[in-house]
């Protein structure tokens, strides 16, 4: 969830983004985030229940977090690949525009 969340965040309103974030990242009860926002407890578990509902939704559909993780595992498959040719000066270049295409990916 935490990985969808990361993808997805901007796609959630203020108080999605907290209940989650909370809950998630900063591993708080329902019962501690229903004080802090002073709502019942089971109005933050319905809360959380629908957006993460709503994240799975976004990935079913925008497949932004599974093409992250094709998209990383190709980059590695072709540095091994490269690691394993002979052409020294060419290597290093190739490995070092593949870095930066991953830097870009993690933005």
């Amino acid at each position: 969830m935490n990985a969808l969340f990361e993808f997805y965040s901007t796609l959630l309103t203020e108080k999605q983004m907290n209940y989650i974030e909370l809950y998630y990242a900063d591993d708080f009860s329902l019962g501690e985030i229903a004080e802090e926002f002073e709502v019942s407890r089971q109005a933050v578990y319905d809360n959380i229940k629908r957006t993460e509902k709503l994240l799975e939704n976004y990935e079913r559909k925008l497949h932004l977090y599974s093409n992250y993780v094709v998209r990383n595992e190709l980059i590695q498959e072709i540095k091994q690949r490269l690691n394993q040719l002979d052409n020294q000066e060419l290597n290093p270049e190739i490995i070092q525009l593949l870095d930066k295409i991953q830097e870009i990916e993690e933005e």
